[in-house]
C-alpha cells in the first residue's frame, strides 16, 4: 500500500530549490578546500562525515522510497552510474585510496555532474527522494573537485585505459542486471524523463553507442590536464640532466 506521507512537489530545473543546493555545494567545495589549507585536522574530520554521509546514501535512498510507498527494483539496487560515484566517493573520502579517488573524479565529472546540473528528478522540497538524490549527486561532484585539488590525488598515468575498462564492465554487469531483472540501471534501456544529453544522442540502441564514446571523449578530456602537468614537469628535469 502506497503511503501519501508528503505532497507531491513537482521539480523543476534551476527552481529556488535547485540553485540553492548548487549554491550550498559551491560553499561546502569552497569550504573544504579553505580547511585543507589553514586548518588540516579540522579538513580531514570533515571529509570523513561527508564520506560517510555518501556511503548512507544508498540506505537512506532505499528508505526514502520505502517511505513514501515507490520502492522496487528499479531503484531499490545501487547500480546507476552516480550509485557507483557516490560509493567510490565515500571510500576516497574516508580512506585516500587512489583507485576510488579515480573513480569517483571520473565518473563525477563525466556523469553525475551533468546529473546534478539536469536532474532526472520529479519531487521537489521537501520530498525525501529530493534531498537523497541531491545528496548523492552534489556530494559526488564536491568530491570529485575535491579529492584531485586539496587532497592532490591526481589521476595515475594510465588511470584512462583503466577508467575504460572498469566503465566497459560496469555497463556490461549492469546492463545483464536489467535484462534480467527489467530494470533501467544507467539508463541502458530507455533514456530517463527529464531533459538530458541522451535527447540529443540518437534512438535506442543507438545512444548507448554514443554513450560509450562520449564516455571516451570526457575521461580523455578530464585526464588531459594532468597529463600536461606531468609533460610539464618533465621539462625542466630533462633540461637540467642535459
Amino acid at each position: 500500500m502506497a503511503w501519501s506521507v508528503v505532497p507531491p512537489y513537482s521539480f523543476h530545473a534551476f527552481s529556488r530549490s535547485h540553485v540553492a543546493v548548487l549554491s550550498l555545494c559551491l560553499a561546502l567545495l569552497i569550504g573544504l578546500g579553505y580547511l585543507s589549507r589553514v586548518r588540516p585536522g579540522h579538513a580531514r574530520r570533515a571529509e570523513r562525515a561527508l564520506g560517510l554521509l555518501m556511503l548512507l546514501v544508498w540506505p537512506s535512498t532505499v528508505l526514502a522510497y520505502w517511505y513514501v510507498g515507490d520502492l522496487d527494483l528499479g531503484n531499490a539496487l545501487p547500480l546507476h552510474f552516480c550509485d557507483i560515484a557516490g560509493l567510490a566517493g565515500g571510500l576516497a573520502l574516508l580512506t585516500r585510496r587512489q583507485t576510488a579517488c579515480e573513480v569517483v573524479y571520473f565518473f563525477g565529472l563525466a556523469g553525475t555532474l551533468q546529473g546534478l546540473l539536469t536532474p532526472n528528478l520529479k519531487f521537489d522540497f521537501p520530498d525525501p527522494r529530493f534531498f537523497v538524490f541531491f545528496l548523492l549527486h552534489g556530494g559526488v561532484v564536491v568530491a570529485a573537485i575535491h579529492v584531485v585539488t586539496a587532497m592532490r590525488r591526481a589521476p595515475r598515468p594510465d588511470a584512462l585505459r583503466r577508467m575504460l575498462l572498469f566503465t566497459t564492465g560496469y555497463a556490461l554487469v549492469t546492463g545483464s542486471l536489467n535484462a534480467l531483472l527489467g530494470t533501467n540501471y544507467a539508463f541502458l534501456c530507455h533514456k530517463p524523463e527529464q531533459a538530458s544529453l541522451m535527447d540529443h544522442l540518437g534512438p535506442w540502441p543507438w545512444y548507448v553507442g554514443s554513450l560509450v564514446l562520449l564516455a571516451l571523449a570526457f575521461y580523455s578530456l578530464l585526464h588531459l590536464p594532468f597529463v600536461w602537468f606531468r609533460r610539464r614537469r618533465a621539462v625542466p628535469e630533462t633540461g637540467q640532466s642535459n
